[in-house]
């Protein structure tokens, strides 16, 4: 029987047994060793006639294969000898063949998501990249969120004490943009100075207060005020910066 061997390269032995698996549409589970024995020692006699380079382990499979169908030729062993159940000599084979083909499939999966990664473009991330667009002037200089955090909760705390009866009062709508315009004629009242706890009424609800600090906060964040405070501990005043002063003068 004549073989027509057309060679392509083959990463390796288990490599070569999957083509000749799929070329002949056998089951993995049911290898006809005979066939797929023949077909493998005609492959590697036509790459030593090509000259290629046939590695030791195309020859350590070949020598397997000859094992097996060796012993699959033996007569199988007389029932009153048989002391142990009887096993399939391709069964290692077939085992080895379904690691390798588990292994080549994760191979082709991580080759494609290196394709994937290969088309994608990441942007540098660095602080560095952006410290150039922000200004170093800083409208709170030496006063951190804690603090103001700090002073604002004394002033939430003195306002739950005064505020114990409970009354049914319409509810009043007071927004940061109203706040946003009266406390800069708040503070161009006082040029020397307003204290933290000057800002707040001492008759305001608890939105009322809410509201006011973070019109405080969004005036600091524009750099519309200055904060100050003379000793650690001490009240925190707010003084109207000259870009306030120019707003309420336009």
């Amino acid at each position: 029987m004549t073989y027509q061997v057309k060679i392509q390269a083959f990463e390796g032995p288990f490599d070569l047994l999957l083509h000749l698996i799929k070329e002949n549409e056998i089951d993995i589970y049911d290898i006809p060793v005979a066939q797929i024995t023949a077909e493998y020692l005609a492959y590697l006699q036509a790459m030593q006639e090509l000259d290629l380079d046939v590695t030791s382990d195309f020859l350590v499979m070949a020598a397997t294969l000859l094992s097996i169908k060796a012993r699959m030729l033996l007569p199988p062993a007389a029932a009153a000898e048989e002391t142990e159940e009887y096993v399939d000599a391709r069964e290692e084979l077939v085992k080895d063949i379904l690691e390798y083909l588990r292994f080549k499939e994760a191979a082709a999966g991580l080759r494609q998501f290196r394709q994937a990664e290969s088309l994608l473009y990441s942007r540098p991330n660095e602080e560095e990249l952006y410290v150039n667009l922000f200004s170093e002037e800083n409208p709170v200089a030496g006063k951190t969120l804690s603090d103001l955090t700090a002073a604002f909760a004394k002033v939430l705390a003195k306002a739950a004490k005064e505020h114990i009866s409970v009354i049914n009062v319409p509810r009043e709508r007071i927004t940061v943009q109203d706040k946003l315009a009266e406390l800069p004629l708040l503070l161009r009242k006082n040029p020397q100075g307003t204290a933290f706890s000057q800002i707040f009424s001492p008759n305001a609800s608890r939105i009322e207060l809410i509201v006011t600090f973070l019109a405080l906060l969004e005036l600091a964040r524009n750099k519309q005020l200055i904060i100050a405070q003379n000793q650690p501990y001490e009240e925190i005043y707010f003084y109207p910066s000259s870009a306030m002063l120019q707003a309420i003068a336009n």
